[in-house]
Order: structure tokens, then C-alpha cells, then sequence
């Protein structure tokens, strides 16, 4: 996890130890040296240089964390993103990895601009970004009047940013990225996703994204004419 100002608040055991695997199969086939934004502990890019044998590197502002992770990955660096990035060696990686990072930021767009000159020709930013149109969010906030922040999850209390299927469209576009995939992640059944199964299908498919509870975005900078 990481902010955009230099501060670490507590967060709950086990908040900086998820490996989200999940993730491992939107990195391209045949990465060399790959970025992790927010790598926390390292488990995801110790996954990634397992299973790749690729040069993984990571950016973490908690001390700890950092400290962990540097006994896994090749190049671990700690401090703030925004700080660090403009530090990074210019068109060396091939995959920079966002994984529940673009929401804790003051100007994620701003970053993400700063992203491209980081990455190898052909290059990609791998993305996981919470949805918070997800149906039990919106369940609480329209039939209970209540939008309450928790230690994490969607409404994470260190969150500053909130995105939706349609938002993150369009945000990589006028960013100027091409969007290559956008794939909901871990989609919730119960009785009330039931309800809004329902409402989508008499609605064609309106809230067909409130399913999942993040979008994994793979993009890349496009090719200025």
C-alpha cells in the first residue's frame, strides 16, 4: 500500500501480506524487468519472478513492509510513489504493476502520465482498482443512506479516489492509453446480487458491473503519431 503523503497509518494484520494472484495472469508472457507500485510485503512480484524468472523491482512506503519485501524481489525501493517515480530509470520496464495503489493517491492520472516514460517499448500498466459501484455498496447507499468507511476494502479510510467500469474507461483513454483489457474481479453471489440480477436483466444490462468488486486494467501508452 502506499499514499501520496508521507504518512503510514496502522492497518489491520495481514493488510500488506495479500499475494493477489489473481493478478499474475494479466502480466504479459515474457516479461523482463517488471515494476511493482505499492508492493507491500512482496508477494506478488516474489510470485512473479518464481514463476517468470524476470527482474521484478518495487516501490513501498511502509518501513516494514519494504524490509520484507527486499529479501524477495531484486530492487526494492521505500518511500513515496510519487516521489520515487520520477527517480526510475527512463523505457526499462516492461510491466508496471498497480495493485490497489491508484486509489490511495491525490492525482493518480498525474502518475500515470509519469508512468509512460518508464516503460519499455511496448510496455504495460497492470491495474487492480476497487469498483465502487459494486452492488453491496450501492445496496448501502441507497436503501440504507449510509456510505461508511472500514480499515479496508472498497471504502478503505485511506482511499482519496473512487472508480467505476465506465470511469476507468475513460480515464485511461484521455490519458492516453490504449485500453487492451478491463476484467471484473471476484464477482459476489447472494441474495441481493440476486435482486440486482434481476433489475439488470428488465434494465439491459445497466448494472452489469456492480457484480465485481475490482477491475483488473491492462494498457498501454499509445503510439504518438
Amino acid at each position: 500500500m502506499t499514499t501520496s503523503d508521507n504518512n503510514t497509518p496502522d492497518k489491520p494484520k495481514g493488510y500488506y501480506e495479500q499475494a493477489r494472484t489473481e493478478m499474475l495472469g494479466f502480466v504479459p508472457v515474457g516479461v523482463k524487468r517488471t515494476l511493482e507500485l505499492g508492493c507491500s510485503s512482496g508477494l506478488f512480484s516474489a510470485a512473479l519472478r518464481a514463476s517468470r524468472g524476470c527482474e521484478c523491482w518495487g516501490v513501498e512506503l511502509n518501513a516494514n513492509a519494504a524490509a520484507t519485501a527486499r529479501g524477495q524481489l531484486d530492487k526494492v525501493i521505500e518511500g513515496d510513489i510519487v516521489e520515487v517515480v520520477p527517480q526510475l530509470p527512463d523505457e526499462y520496464f516492461d510491466c508496471i504493476v498497480c495493485n490497489d495503489v491508484l486509489e490511495h493517491l491525490i492525482d493518480p492520472c498525474g502518475l500515470l502520465r509519469d508512468l509512460k516514460a518508464k516503460l519499455a517499448p511496448g510496455g504495460v500498466v497492470v491495474a487492480s482498482i476497487p469498483n465502487v459501484r459494486f452492488c453491496k455498496n450501492l445496496f448501502r447507499l441507497v436503501f440504507r443512506g449510509t456510505w461508511d468507511y472500514s480499515d479496508y476494502g472498497i471504502l478503505d479510510r485511506t482511499h482519496l479516489r473512487f472508480f467505476t467500469y465506465k470511469s476507468l474507461i475513460r480515464m485511461w483513454r484521455e490519458l492516453g492509453y490504449e485500453l487492451i483489457a478491463i476484467e471484473g474481479l471476484e464477482p459476489v453471489r447472494s441474495c441481493r446480487t440476486m435482486l440486482f440480477s434481476v433489475v439488470n436483466i428488465l434494465l439491459l444490462g445497466f448494472f452489469k458491473d456492480t457484480r465485481y468488486v475490482h477491475f483488473a486494467c491492462v494498457a498501454r501508452p499509445k503510439e504518438q503519431v
